[in-house]
């Protein structure tokens, strides 16, 4: 039986922080993310609220802004070391993030199969944000089953990886998932739990890893 291993990105890969975060922080704007943060969390402003405030706070963004946001973030250890056993097992592994997908695609430098996010304009940007293109936990389920589409596996064959309640949904349509550092509410509905910095121990959880992916 072949995988397919869904990651969730901010709060799950990245302890502590988000995407949005680490890019607000390169251009000076951190209170004012703070405060979006707050509201989605809060269930005040949902996801293409939430993107259309983020886009117009970073209008003056760019490539370089991005890359030391990512290079800067404070992502899991071992990331590269699971995708890379998850591959050589045969089996996939892909990022499915509300975050913008010109931050989650950088992901695919790591070895990730696939990397969808909510479609943002091009940086720098040059146009108005289409609200048709923001993920939502609902259109998470979505990008999931297309994937499955293209590594011929089924809904059965996936296990999802996440944080919060915008992940819930996507647990929901899986068989197997796993609490990276989450949030009591999806904590409770899971299948494992795992508390840490080391994607490498969450991913022993499912009993499946091989000596050269355990943690140092």
């Amino acid at each position: 039986m072949k995988l397919l291993h869904l990651f969730d990105l901010d709060g799950t890969l990245m302890y502590g922080s988000a995407a949005p975060v680490e890019i607000s922080r390169q251009l000076g704007v951190s209170e004012e993310i703070a405060e979006l943060e707050r509201a989605f969390a809060a269930r005040e402003i949902g996801p293409q609220q939430f993107s259309v405030a983020a886009h117009a706070l970073w209008a003056g963004l760019t490539s370089e802004h991005v890359r030391a946001a990512f290079d800067g973030a404070p992502w899991l250890a071992g990331i590269r070391e699971v995708w890379q056993e998850i591959r050589e097992r045969g089996d996939h592994c892909a990022v499915i993030s509300l975050s913008p997908s010109f931050f989650v695609e950088l992901l695919l430098e790591w070895g990730a199969d696939a990397a969808h996010g909510s479609i943002y304009p091009a940086v720098p940007f040059s146009g108005p944000l289409d609200v048709a293109g923001i993920l939502t936990p609902e259109l998470k389920v979505d990008v999931a089953d297309r994937l499955c589409a293209r590594f011929g596996v089924s809904r059965s064959d996936c296990v999802a990886y996440g944080d919060s309640l915008t992940d819930a949904v996507l647990f929901e349509a899986v068989p197997r998932s796993v609490a990276v550092n989450a949030r009591p509410y999806l904590a409770e509905r899971a299948t494992y739990v795992y508390e840490g910095r080391d994607l490498r121990e969450a991913y022993q959880l499912l009993g499946s890893a091989r000596p050269g992916v355990q943690a140092s």
